[in-house]
């Protein structure tokens, strides 16, 4: 028969199903090369630059459709403006990973009863 377990035709799909999944997996790979982090600081950064850029953008939206009457361009305009905000502050550029955290080395794991949780030393201490 054709669709046998054991014909050719179901182990050349087999062989391209796994090379397909083989390409996807290096693709995949070229994507985890790129950087999808902030700090904090350019999280803030990245907050003040968005906010700004609306506000601007809703002034002068709403001056420019005041002088030629037509709600239409205020929208607009205010919709140009959060476009460029959104092309600026979501990517993670590089100005908003200047300061990166320096985290504390992870502590060696102990085996045995002999070291006891935190949590355990602060509740036998006595407050007087």
């Amino acid at each position: 028969m054709l669709f046998e377990t054991g014909s050719l035709t179901r182990q050349i799909e087999y062989f391209f199903f796994f090379h397909l999944i083989i390409q996807h997996s290096k693709m995949l790979s070229i994507f985890n090369s790129i950087p999808t982090h902030m700090d904090y600081k350019g999280q803030k950064l990245a907050e003040q630059i968005f906010q700004g850029i609306i506000l601007v953008s809703a002034v002068i939206g709403f001056v420019y459709g005041l002088i030629i009457e037509q709600f239409g361009w205020t929208v607009y305009i205010v919709l140009g403006g959060f476009a460029v905000s959104c092309l600026l502050t979501l990517p993670p550029w590089p100005m908003y990973r200047q300061n990166p955290l320096s985290w504390q080395p992870a502590l060696p794991e102990t085996t045995g009863e002999t070291q006891q949780k935190p949590q355990e030393n602060l509740k036998k201490k006595k407050h007087k």
